[in-house]
């Protein structure tokens, strides 16, 4: 018996548009137009050749070709095309930067494991929500003196878990 293959959720934006945009399900959206404002999306983020967008940036996999102002966080990859001109801070753990793509910014690394504000920023919970929850053994975490540690894998896999 054959599956049936899931639709690919797609959002394809070709306006001009501002303010905050959150996707708390997987969808690939696509911007072709201007965006101001707050992004925060799971899936797949494609700013084409010919967007502009000024905003903080939250996604799991960015892919850019066109102009970018702001901030991106990335929880997988940020791919810089050879049209991207990015000015932004950028975070990942794997950045591609394909030749002719012009990147003005500070980037770093996100690290294996994340401290109380990076997990509060990741999973969009109050900080003292995720120190009940380290407190009582509900998230995975390690107590570093008075610090909380959190290991990324294993929080990738209490998210599965918990869905």
């Amino acid at each position: 018996m054959l599956k049936k293959k899931e639709e690919e959720k797609v959002l394809d934006v070709n306006a001009s548009m501002q303010g905050s945009l959150v996707f708390s399900d997987p969808v690939n959206l696509r911007i072709n137009g201007k965006f101001d404002g707050d992004l925060k999306t799971k899936g797949i983020l494609q700013v084409g050749q010919y967007a502009e967008v000024r905003a903080d940036i939250h996604g799991e996999v960015i892919i850019i070709s066109g102009r970018v102002r702001g901030t991106i966080l990335a929880d997988k990859k940020i791919c810089l095309l050879s049209t991207a001109v990015v000015q932004a801070d950028i975070s990942a753990p794997a950045l591609e930067v394909k030749e002719g793509a012009i990147f003005e910014g500070r980037s770093s690394m996100i690290a294996d494991t994340m401290e109380l504000k990076d997990i509060s920023r990741y999973l969009d919970i109050e900080e003292n929500k995720i120190l009940e929850w380290a407190s009582t053994g509900k998230i995975p975490a390690i107590q570093d003196g008075s610090k909380w540690i959190f290991e990324r894998k294993r929080i990738e896999s209490w998210v599965k878990d918990t869905k």
